[in-house]
């Protein structure tokens, strides 16, 4: 039966739901709290896309007047965000610890008694410096396993909890507000598929499976406007792909703002995504628990690479859950070139620091 402009176009597709329950029976100890845990974030993107949807006539553009731990102004739809993260996902009473972007402490989900074996890190809407301008902004989260949930009763032992590398993430994903809303989402060990909200059914539906971003690309995004503030590694790599020295065609520039929309179209179209670190911010700007890293579990687990400069984000030991890192993630040869920077950089140091010492 051909089901176009009928309104049954999608009842036999894959959703996100079904999508987990079919990974779960792959894992025959599996008791389904994941799968219900998973629920939870669904609803809360939903209903935050709705509130990103409604944001212009429900007058919800604007600041909201307060600040986050990171001293940046909060919007209206922030704290809305944040809100409805929370509560959908800790009614499901199967997280004992919580961390968010705006909020100063981990959060111990006292509701679970103890028995809870997840934590979840998030940034309920990552972007939101963009609310105001229609441009696309999303939710991004990853999922970790914790070892002994009973003996997590205070935020900092809530804190010591979910200071994982993220190499051990169980689950990651994000969700990408724009003109159309996708969630992306990848297990440990296993690839990444994209779903595409149909409001028609509420349903996540399966849209973009087994994403495999492409091995090269001619795209680079960053904000150029830092330039003046870099290190010569990054200043190489941006001179070498604006001006290659054989000849070919200039890399293009593609730079949106928006973390999760520049990582989706980085994802999809290949190339590199950058967001180095600068004389005003050493650290660099994102924050690896709950961006950097869930954006890395996924790239890798795509095929591509992710890393600080000199080292792989997922070998990171976060020591603060608010703590930033340097970035650059994207196809996997595009991320070896910078990587290559960063080593000859390192190599030439020690040699002018072995000079130096010779000379004492």
């Amino acid at each position: 039966m051909d089901r176009r402009g009928s309104g049954l176009e999608g009842i036999h597709e894959t959703t996100l739901t079904r999508y987990i329950l079919a990974s779960q029976k792959a894992y025959p100890e599996a008791q389904g709290d994941l799968t219900l845990l998973l629920a939870g974030v669904q609803i809360a993107c939903k209903i935050i896309e709705s509130c990103v949807r409604r944001a212009g006539v429900a007058q919800l553009y604007g600041l909201a007047g307060s600040g986050n731990v990171q001293g940046e102004d909060q919007k209206k739809l922030d704290i809305i965000a944040n809100d409805v993260f929370k509560e959908n996902v800790e009614t499901t009473q199967k997280v004992c610890v919580m961390v968010s972007e705006e909020e100063d402490l981990a959060i111990v989900c006292d509701k679970t008694f103890g028995t809870a074996k997840y934590a979840i890190a998030f940034d309920p809407l990552d972007g939101s410096s963009n609310i105001d301008a229609n441009v696309s902004i999303g939710t991004i989260f990853a999922i970790y396993k914790i070892q002994d949930p009973a003996s997590v009763t205070t935020p900092e032992q809530a804190k010591a909890a979910i200071l994982q590398p993220g190499r051990d993430m169980i689950c990651a994903g994000y969700a990408m507000y724009g003109s159309a809303t996708n969630l992306v989402i990848s297990f440990q060990n296993e690839g990444v598929h994209g779903f595409t909200l149909d409001n028609t059914v509420g349903e996540f539906l399966l849209t973009h499976p087994n994403i495999r971003i492409p091995a090269e690309g001619k795209i680079y995004s960053v904000n150029e406007g830092n330039a003046s503030n870099w290190d010569a590694a990054t200043s190489k790599y941006v001179e070498m792909v604006k001006y290659p020295s054989d000849g070919s065609k200039p890399y293009s520039a593609r730079y949106i703002g928006s973390m999760v929309a520049d990582v989706h179209r980085t994802l999809l179209y290949g190339g590199i995504f950058m967001y180095p670190a600068d004389k005003k911010n050493a650290s660099g700007k994102l924050r690896l628990l709950y961006e950097a890293a869930p954006m890395a579990f996924i790239m890798e687990n795509a095929g591509g690479g992710a890393i600080t400069g000199p080292e792989r984000i997922l070998d990171i030991i976060p020591s603060n859950i608010h703590g930033r890192v340097p970035v650059y993630m994207g196809s996997i040869n595009n991320v070896k070139i910078v990587q290559k920077l960063y080593s000859s950089r390192a190599s030439s140091e020690k040699a002018v620091e072995a000079k130096e010492l010779a000379h004492v």
